[in-house]
């Protein structure tokens, strides 16, 4: 099965047209966007590890650079 490129154009027409309707249904942000303060939250707890100068916790064929990644939970 083909399609010409007719056919081609009314379809994408008719995604577009969807979309932008969907889209001008969504009710308008009324609120200015502020920073959210994670600070407490448990995935910036930070452990104590005894510093290295040896290899790397994580990669151990690398040198410790001390990035800290390891004292955290990595996100």
């Amino acid at each position: 099965m083909s399609v010409d490129e007719d056919a081609l154009r009314a379809l994408v027409r008719d995604v577009i047209g969807r979309i932008e309707s969907r889209s001008s249904l969504e009710p308008p942000v009324s609120e200015e966007p502020r920073l959210i303060h994670l600070s407490a939250h448990p995935s910036h707890h930070q452990y104590t590890l005894p510093p290295s100068d040896g290899p790397c916790f994580i990669e151990p064929g690398v040198r410790c650079n001390h990035c800290g990644y390891c004292q955290t939970h990595g996100h």
